[in-house]
């Protein structure tokens, strides 16, 4: 037996298996143990640095709560220290105001001359008269030159546009009554001219009248027989003449009753 064989299975070398037991791998089997203890370091490396960064971010904001929580307590205690600054303020001014309306009533409970004239005086202020004189004297005194100066400048360019438009309504009339008093001249003066075309119309009238009366003169000279249709359409024409005269006439009295001379 060989050296190697009287060794026993302690004396071997660590690490070394029997050839039989040798596992078979795609590569060499000393880089498949580093890799893998390289990845749980970086796994347990990557777990503490997370674990880190979360009680890092928990104390920070658990700081800032307990920051926000002492500032709020600090702001309502000011605000309470305030309060109770503005109650003790108020009671004694609340003192004071009772304190002088105590005083005015002994005074006046000691002095009813100068009480009763008080009164008096205020009764004459309540008046609507009285109020209204103080409120425009007291308006006065608070307006300045310059307000006075440009309400004034404002009520002189409202009137100025009230008579703007006063002279052109009345430009607007002017020629309105000049045009209808041209009408009416106009009116009158044809007028005029169709009473006298009228009357010289009335004067024809006349002159056939007058024929018509020369015509039948003439006609007593002829036989009756021939005389008589004559003297009828003669007498016709009188009657017709004399009509148109008398309604001629009427017109001519219309026109004399408007004032126009014929």
């Amino acid at each position: 037996m060989s050296a190697n064989d009287g060794e026993s299975p302690a004396e071997k070398p660590i690490g070394i298996p029997a050839e039989g037991r040798i596992p078979k791998s795609a590569g060499p089997i000393e880089w498949d143990i580093p890799w893998t203890e390289y990845a749980m370091q970086q796994a347990q490396i990557a777990q503490k640095t997370m674990e880190s960064t979360v009680e890092n971010a928990i104390e920070v904001t658990r700081s800032r709560v307990d920051r926000i929580l002492t500032t709020s307590s600090a702001h309502y205690n000011q605000t309470v220290d305030s309060l109770q600054d503005l109650k003790s303020e108020y009671i004694t001014y609340e003192d004071i105001v009772f304190g002088k309306i105590k005083e005015g009533l002994l005074y006046a409970s000691s002095r009813p001359l100068i009480t009763t004239g008080a009164v008096l005086g205020v009764g004459f202020l309540s008046l609507k008269r009285t109020r209204q004189f103080f409120s425009y004297s007291t308006r006065r005194l608070f307006f300045s030159e310059e307000t006075l100066l440009s309400r004034a400048d404002a009520k002189v360019k409202e009137l100025r546009q009230s008579i703007d438009l006063l002279k052109v309504e009345s430009e607007s009339l002017e020629k309105k009554a000049l045009q209808a008093e041209e009408d009416l001249v106009r009116g009158r003066t044809k007028l005029r001219q169709a009473g006298k075309q009228i009357q010289s119309v009335i004067n024809s009238a006349y002159k056939i009248e007058r024929q018509a009366s020369g015509l039948k003169d003439v006609l007593r000279e002829l036989p009756s027989r021939e005389a008589s249709r004559f003297r009828t359409q003669v007498t016709n024409l009188a009657k017709e003449a004399k009509k148109e005269r008398n309604a001629m006439s009427k017109e001519v009295t219309k026109i004399s009753n408007y004032g126009i001379s014929v």
